[in-house]
């Protein structure tokens, strides 16, 4: 089985490599490779390919600079995800795309389930949902997993921002009022190598269906919140931490280009009871991260 993987510098793509290694040969492309802002040479190289899995981890993910480059963000974002389905229909081959919790709008407090209308408050959030409706447009076999709060030991992340400032301020203030879950990369791309198997394993039998999937750790918290589990978290492991007081403001007191919702809450009861998956809490990841980035600042 050939597996390719887009966007394989980004946080979630440099997991991906590693967990769908056991499946067969994956082909892991940057950028510079596989470039979703040419969705015509992106065509070309999945016909030159000819994988059986497709999985996009590539995507714009500035969100406020998105404001004002909403026409390449949809580009990226929603037209190239529909030319990847199209090909992997074309092939036969499943595709694997990623979304967001900002195809909601964030009211109410309950988590959100697949089915509930979706109401982007930004120009990110408005690109990334015609990027799903362009694969579902397409037809054939994919799968889109919407998640929120990516972080990994790799790359630029709220939680390394904040371990880096903490060292560096007595004081920090950061927005308590956004609610959602902290998921890591290594658990997007894990389950997403379980899914692959389970899905193949469906379409063998007749069965597979297309969805739209949360895929989140479990539990919620704010900014704040993540915020001060990190920190506190790294001094108990002996970081140098200056910071020793965490202030929790609300959004509107740290204005920024792009609105975000204030209620990132997924359910993942449907991903759950499809792929036979428990998802860890939120704490755990943001534990392991720690335990990471402790190893290397100590070696």
């Amino acid at each position: 089985m050939k597996v390719l993987i887009t966007g394989a510098r980004g946080q979630v793509g440099w997991e991906l490599a590693r967990s769908m290694q056991p499946l067969g040969e994956v082909i892991a492309l940057d950028r510079s490779q596989a470039d979703l802002a040419d969705p015509q040479g992106l065509r070309a190289c999945v016909r030159r390919l000819r994988p059986d899995v497709i999985i996009n981890a590539g995507a714009y993910t500035a969100v406020d600079k998105a404001e004002d480059e909403e026409a390449l963000a949809l580009r990226i974002n929603g037209e190239a995800p529909g030319v990847l389905a199209q090909e992997a229909l074309a092939l036969d081959a499943l595709l694997v795309h990623y979304s967001t919790d900002y195809v909601f709008d964030g009211s109410g407090d309950r988590p959100w389930v697949e089915s509930d209308p979706t109401a982007p408050l930004n120009a990110y959030g408005r690109t990334k949902l015609a990027g799903e409706r362009a694969i579902a447009a397409a037809g054939g076999r994919w799968l889109v997993f919407r998640t929120s709060w990516v972080y990994a030991d790799r790359g630029g992340n709220f939680p390394k921002t904040m371990l880096r400032l903490a060292t560096e301020r007595d004081a920090l203030k950061v927005v308590a009022d956004q609610i959602g879950a902290p998921t890591s990369a290594r658990l997007i791309a894990d389950i997403t190598a379980h899914a692959v198997v389970r899905t193949l394993a469906e379409s063998a039998q007749g069965r597979f269906e297309s969805g739209v999937f949360n895929l989140v750790a479990a539990g919620a918290t704010s900014w704040h919140g993540l915020a001060c589990a990190v920190i506190e978290g790294a001094r108990a492991r002996g970081w140098p931490i200056k910071a020793g007081v965490i202030d929790g403001i609300p959004a509107s007191a740290y204005p920024t280009r792009a609105q975000r919702p204030a209620n990132s809450r997924l359910s993942t009861a449907s991903l759950e009871a499809r792929f036979g998956v428990t998802v860890p809490p939120w704490e755990q990841g943001i534990g392991l991260l720690l335990d990471a980035l402790t190893e290397a600042r100590t070696n």
